[in-house]
């Protein structure tokens, strides 16, 4: 029996949105209606999910996605808080003043945009399940023919491409992946959701001719310079959660790094 709350419109599977998409339509509008006031503490996990019918899974994908949103804030160890708008604009202010350079920790392309005041969007060009090849399943460790999610997307800001995203996960880390819409979901949120956060990632950056065909998704001619990022991500434990390889147009994305020398002579 569904036991959302008295003027709430019931969650069902057969809306043409998914259920995680409803409960948090449900949850950012009782922080709207100032029911969840700023400052407030949202009920434990276990309630929030008897109240929406949903399985904590789905629920932890409303919640992060309105992490990300700035509609909540993740006290880790208390539990979510209703952020309010003034925690927005506060937010807002300081991704402005951040800065604009691209990070060294590893966070999502969806983080870094909004942390330097931008909008981040995607088109996505492929979304599809396959067996792995021999070469990626020494990547993830697993058989081949194992099962794997691939997306291909192109990343923009504030409406200009910036890349193109090419990422594998092994699909039965998160089934649900084949029915996310990624023109709106990061991908790190959603593996986080499903509890396979990556933590840390081995990169390797170089400068190539750009192939053709990417060229026109990312309104360059063939040849001209893009700058290649292969990273390998992986979670608590060791595994390799993700594998991307991001193309990025070499005028729009810059990496500042820093060495360190140790030792003396």
């Amino acid at each position: 029996m569904n036991t959302t709350p008295e003027g709430t419109a019931p969650l069902t599977v057969d809306h043409h949105e998914p259920l995680w998409v409803q409960a948090a339509a449900v949850i950012e509008q009782r922080v709207a209606d100032g029911t969840l006031p700023p400052g407030r503490r949202l009920p434990a996990e276990r309630e929030l999910c008897a109240q929406l019918d949903i399985s904590r899974v789905t629920l932890r994908r409303a919640l992060t996605h309105l992490g990300e949103q700035g509609v909540l804030r993740n006290s880790h160890g208390r539990g979510w808080y209703a952020a309010g708008e003034s925690a927005r604009q506060d937010r807002a202010a300081g991704a402005e003043r951040a800065d604009r350079e691209w990070p060294n920790s590893l966070e999502s392309f969806t983080e870094t945009a909004r942390r330097k005041g931008l909008v981040p969007s995607s088109r996505v060009l492929r979304s599809a399940t396959g067996p792995a090849s021999l070469d990626e399943a020494d990547e993830f460790g697993v058989a081949a023919g194992t099962e794997l999610f691939r997306l291909d997307r192109v990343r923009l800001l504030d409406g200009l491409p910036i890349g193109i995203d090419a990422s594998r996960v092994v699909l039965g880390l998160a089934p649900h992946l084949t029915e996310t819409d990624f023109s709106r979901s990061s991908m790190l949120a959603e593996l986080t959701a499903a509890g396979c956060e990556p933590v840390n990632a081995e990169s390797m950056i170089e400068a190539r001719g750009c192939p053709e065909d990417l060229a026109e998704h990312l309104g360059l001619g063939p040849g001209d310079p893009v700058l290649v990022m292969q990273q390998t991500m992986a979670d608590a434990g060791g595994r390799t959660v993700l594998v991307t390889t991001i193309t990025y147009r070499g005028d729009r994305y810059r990496l500042r790094t820093a060495f360190v020398r140790g030792g003396s002579l």
